[in-house]
């Protein structure tokens, strides 16, 4: 077994260790979730703290590690006398990305259960966790019920697994640690909510720290057990000082002017529900026994919300996490100075409570007018742009909600809130044969399959004699997240600053819907010469539009360029994910300038499209008294339909969703 890198030899990151230690003290505290780029030494930390922690008193032979002194009396491998138990190290396990169900919670011999009536259960990493650490790499990676089950488990203390009426709980208590790179996508903020403290790691810039970073790291590579030794005494003073503060936290008195400050802090940073302030109070409480002390300060507050409040305080998910520090310190002078009945200044600000909204879009040009000139008319009544200069990106209006647009047909993609797919979860549709192991069990299409044979097998008990080619799987439906693939005109055309204001607003109103339903992102935009991927194929919609926001917009419309960088785009993914879908979403006047012939070049690109059958929509984005329809015209080469940018909104999109069914049907 390799020798972990010890965690008192990790350089930096006081906050990633510190959350850590404090979850190592108190479990109920409710995990951690780490944060950061690539690189940081988010998954080494973690590794190095189960060498920190007490090892575990254990039934002898129990698969569910059950207390000798408390056993669960539910435990499958029970019931359990108390008495003396065996020691062991508290454990690590590790979830895997591609972890199925079965694995994470356990597996039910459906055979055994039919045949014979009993209950033939496999443990899953659930129970391999229980007492110990389940560490999550690439936790927004996971498949969406995945995550669910795992947070289930850790808020109730214990998993449930139900197959055809045939059900096992087992006790699943756990500190949970995940960490993420935010730019490979984030977690829906209910799950956020979960994790009970969370910190941001960064690379340090400082040079001396990053030498001393890359100094122990080559020597413990060298040597790793040597390395090791040479960190021992400071291991064992960190592992006993984590026993101390164990046996103190009982101890520890929570006042009620800590649980004021608390809760004053909470409401000022307008955080939903009541799990903010039990943490915030856990972790204050573990604080002070850390730091050797019954009595929780003030100080211990201030740490238990720069850990606990940063994910719960985004008000959606381009909000950068993170606190303001002056506003915290205001708050905590403010609830501190009040006294029972409490008549204090509550006004936390400008801005108002939560540090305020996206600032207001600009309001229209500088220094008057249209900063685009009237375009001159060129072939097929295309104007031609003036030749406007490059002008530098304005802020997108304020987004609004808005229905999901849907891909047609039924797929069979990663599981998401978008289109209709075949699923492992969701409605059951029919049965088949399974193709491999027995995931979901399709009981009356099984006992219908065995029936005739019963008589030929020999039956003479209750129970139906079962062989292997009777079993059916379920098919299922449910919903697939799709590639939403962003084709953005940014040339001079769309270059009045309200018009491209509301652009901008518009598709970050279909980033926040893709972030909803779990569907990757990518990002085209034309102009001038040509086209370019801003951003390639992505989970991380934050990314998607933070490259919005700084798109700036002016020259030609070389809008055949747009359409065969986005054909070429979906090429490549389709070579890497053949079961997504794509949606394709032109955001256009649907103007084309520059070269030879460039409205019959953009319908030849626009008509790949078509053949392959792509799901299309074109926001027309065409404003003013006279509109020449191009946008239009576009769609029906695209085989979509095109919408304005007012019909996007809420209520008016459910029409769209109809639309772009009802094209794909005739095209079909």
């Amino acid at each position: 077994m390799t020798t972990p890198f010890p965690f008192t030899a990790v350089v930096g990151q006081d906050d990633l260790r510190l959350a850590l230690l404090l979850n190592a003290v108190s479990p109920a505290v409710g995990g951690v979730l780490v944060r950061g780029e690539k690189g940081t030494a988010k998954s080494t930390a973690v590794r190095a703290l189960s060498a920190l922690l007490p090892e575990v008193a254990v039934v002898p032979g129990c698969r569910f590690s059950c207390d000798p002194a408390a056993p669960d009396p539910a435990c499958p491998d029970g019931p359990h006398e108390r008495g003396p138990g065996v020691e062991r190290p508290a454990r690590m396990v590790e979830l895997p990305v591609g972890a199925s169900e079965d694995r994470l919670v356990g597996a039910l011999d459906i055979e055994r259960a039919l045949a014979e009536g009993v209950k033939a259960f496999e443990p899953g990493l659930l129970a391999d966790a229980h007492r110990g650490i389940l560490y999550v790499d690439e936790v927004n990676l996971l498949h969406d019920h995945l995550v669910d089950l795992l947070l289930d488990a850790a808020a109730m203390g214990s998993s449930y697994v139900e197959r055809e009426g045939v059900s096992v709980r087992h006790a699943a208590r756990f500190l949970l640690v995940g960490t993420m790179n935010p730019e490979e996508g984030e977690l829906r903020p209910q799950l956020l909510d979960r994790f009970g403290l969370t910190v941001e790691v960064t690379a340090s810039r400082e040079p001396d720290q990053r030498v001393e970073v890359v100094r122990r790291r080559l020597a413990y590579d060298d040597d790793p057990d040597g390395f090791a030794a040479r960190w021992a005494a400071e291991e064992a003073a960190v592992r006993q000082r984590i026993a101390t503060a164990r046996e103190l936290l009982p101890q520890v008195r929570l006042g009620d002017g800590a649980l004021r400050q608390i809760a004053a802090t909470c409401a000022a940073f307008e955080v939903d529900g009541m799990r903010a302030d039990i943490v915030m109070a856990r972790t204050a409480t573990a604080l002070a026994a850390w730091a050797g002390r019954t009595d929780v300060l003030a100080e211990d507050v201030r740490q238990a919300a720069l850990l606990a409040l940063p994910h719960r305080r985004r008000r959606n998910p381009f909000d950068a996490p993170g606190l303001d520090e002056d506003k915290l310190d205001e708050t905590l002078e403010q609830s501190a100075g009040q006294d029972g009945d409490g008549d204090g200044d509550d006004d936390p600000g400008p801005g108002g409570p939560g540090g305020g909204g996206r600032p207001e879009p600009e309001d229209g040009p500088q220094g008057g007018g249209d900063t685009a000139a009237r375009p001159e008319t060129g072939e097929g009544g295309q104007p031609q742009p003036s030749g406007a200069p490059e002008q530098s990106p304005v802020r997108a209006a304020e987004p609004f909600r808005a229905k999901a647009l849907s891909v047609p047909g039924i797929g069979e993609g990663a599981a998401g809130r978008r289109s209709r797919a075949r699923t492992e979860h969701g409605r059951t549709t029919g049965a088949r044969r399974p193709r491999g192991a027995l995931t979901k069990l399709h009981l009356a299409a099984t006992v219908r399959a065995a029936a005739p044979h019963q008589r030929a097998r020999g039956r003479s008990g209750p129970g139906l004699v079962i062989r292997r080619d009777d079993l059916r799987q379920a098919v299922r439906e449910g919903r697939e997240g799709n590639l939403v693939l962003f084709v953005v005109d940014a040339s001079g055309s769309m270059a009045a600053r309200q018009r491209m204001s509301a652009v901008k607003g518009a598709v970050l109103s279909l980033l926040l819907d893709a972030y909803q339903r779990r569907d990757k992102v990518g990002l085209v935009t034309f102009r001038g010469a040509g086209a370019e991927v801003a951003l390639p194929p992505t989970s991380s919609v934050d990314a998607a539009a933070a490259r919005l926001e700084s798109l700036p917009t002016g020259g030609r419309t070389p809008l055949a360029a747009g359409l065969l960088k986005a054909h070429e785009v979906l090429r490549v993914e389709r070579l890497r994910d053949p079961a997504r879908r794509a949606l394709l979403v032109v955001v256009t006047d649907g103007r084309a300038t520059g070269g030879p012939e460039p409205v019959a070049l953009a319908g030849r690109a626009a008509r790949l499209f078509a053949a392959e059958s792509v799901a299309s929509v074109v926001v027309d984005c065409e404003s003013g008294p006279v509109r020449l329809g191009l946008a239009g015209r576009l769609a029906g080469e695209l085989g979509g339909t095109a919408v304005t940018l007012d019909e996007l909104r809420a209520d008016s999109i459910a029409g769209l969703v109809r639309d772009v069914r009802e094209t794909s049907r005739r095209a079909a």
